[in-house]
Order: structure tokens, then C-alpha cells, then sequence
């Protein structure tokens, strides 16, 4: 199981550290689950600095571009974010794609970048409101993911790591259903197969926190979650974790 904090624009190099010392002293080390963060760039290297003792604590960086390197002013490459501590990447978030106007062709080249600079990807899929309203998600989101792992052997689709996040559900207090966020993973864990991967992580975006983790990871389709408001504080983030492992070793 995977708790993947995305820490977006927050959350400084001293905050961090503050945060870090809070975090490892109220969460205990577990082989039962992987707490990913993915700090701001100029947060990363101080947050894997901070979490260096805690094997079950991995770091990335919230996005990359696909060249390795050149005038790309203000990008990051996939060497210069594993030089400075990054085992991961997100890719393809929601706010990439709608805010900066990342299409599905770079998402793919930068799932390309990231597998074959040795990091794991975490590719971001899922609709917006008015692709859902039109009942589309389920294509909108086979289209994304296709266009993303086009060409990849299966070995590297093994590798890969992809989260569910409906547009509409992040940071809006709105929330899929556990029901509903089930059956676009179903479909997702099920490409990913046709695909190659054996053993699929899927993890749900959106909206989530303390109160509804237990509803959604009772979702034996969930592999984990992506969560952005409610990682940015140690207390939230402390509780939001104890209450997603509980409610996956509680028989239901």
C-alpha cells in the first residue's frame, strides 16, 4: 500500500525539516506500506535529506521534462532530479495537463524519460467534470493512459505507477465514490495487465482525507492514495496514514 503526499506550491526547506521530525516520531516504521513525498524542487533535496533514515520513505519531484538536458528554463531533468535524491516522479498531474497545457504526447515522452532515467513514475489519469457528466471517463481515461505507456516493453509498464485522480475531485472537497473509484481502477489494473504489468498499483486522487480514507481504501481496487491538502500538515498526514492502514488490515 502506498501513501503519496503531493506537497505542490507549500512547504519550504525549513518547514520541511520541522515536518519531517514531527512525521517520523508519530509514524512508525511498517513493511505494510511506502510513504512517498513529492516536495517542491527546491524543497527535494532537504526532504530526502530529512527522511535518509526511514527505508519505507521514498522522494520525487512533481514533474520533469523529457530532454536531458538544455535551455529549458525553469524545467528539470530526469539526471538533475536523481542527483539531488529524487526515486520518483509524478507525471501527467491533473494541474500539468490543465493549468500548463501539458498534452498526452509530452505525458508520454515523460513517462519515457523517467523509466529509462532509472525513477519511478507516477502517471496521473482522470476526467474532468464535463468529460464525466458526458459519460466519457472510461475513455478519457484508457485514451491517457495508452497515450502515456505507448511503445514501453512491459518491463518498463511493470515499473510504472498510476494514479486516479477525476479532475473534478481535486482539491474541491468533492470526492468519487469508493464505489466508482473502484471501477475506473478495475479498468485501469486490467489494461495494465493486457499491457505486461503483473502486479498493477493503482492508486485514487482527490479530495482525500482523514475522514473518508477508511470508505475509500476498503476498495480492494485502491493500492494507496494521492493526496495534496491533506499532506501538508503532520498531524492530518499522521492520521490520514494510521487510519489507511487499519482499514486495510481490518476484515470487512
Amino acid at each position: 500500500m502506498i501513501f503519496a503526499a503531493n506537497w505542490k506550491m507549500n512547504i519550504g526547506p525549513s518547514e520541511a525539516r520541522r515536518f519531517a521530525k514531527a512525521f517520523v516520531e508519530a509514524v512508525p516504521l511498517q513493511s505494510r506500506r511506502e510513504i512517498w513525498f513529492f516536495p517542491s524542487a527546491v524543497t527535494l533535496t532537504t526532504t530526502v535529506k530529512a527522511f535518509r533514515d526511514r527505508p519505507d520513505i521514498r522522494c520525487g519531484v512533481q514533474d520533469v521534462h523529457w530532454a536531458p538536458d538544455g535551455a529549458f528554463t525553469g524545467a528539470i531533468s530526469v539526471a538533475l532530479a536523481a542527483a539531488s535524491g529524487a526515486t520518483l516522479a509524478l507525471v501527467g498531474h491533473s494541474e500539468r495537463r490543465h493549468l500548463f497545457g501539458e498534452s498526452d504526447d509530452e505525458t508520454g515522452k515523460k513517462v519515457r524519460a523517467v523509466l529509462e532515467g532509472g525513477l519511478t513514475p507516477l502517471l496521473c489519469v482522470g476526467e474532468t467534470l464535463e468529460e464525466r457528466e458526458r459519460g466519457d471517463t472510461m475513455a478519457v481515461v484508457l485514451r491517457q493512459l495508452e497515450m502515456a505507456l505507448a511503445g514501453l516493453e512491459p518491463e518498463q509498464i511493470r515499473r510504472t505507477v498510476v494514479a486516479y485522480e477525476p479532475v473534478w475531485a481535486i482539491g474541491t472537497g468533492r470526492t468519487a465514490t469508493p464505489e466508482d473509484a473502484a471501477r475506473v481502477h478495475a479498468l485501469i489494473r486490467a489494461s495494465l495487465v493486457d499491457w505486461g504489468a503483473t502486479t498493477p498499483k493503482v492508486l485514487y486522487g482527490g479530495s482525500v482525507k482523514p475522514d473518508n480514507i477508511v470508505s475509500l481504501l476498503a476498495q480492494h481496487e485502491l493500492d494507496g492514495v494521492l493526496v495534496g491538502g491533506a499532506s501538508l500538515t503532520t498531524a492530518t498526514w499522521s492520521s490520514l496514514v494510521a487510519k489507511g492502514v487499519e482499514a486495510r488490515l481490518t476484515p470487512q
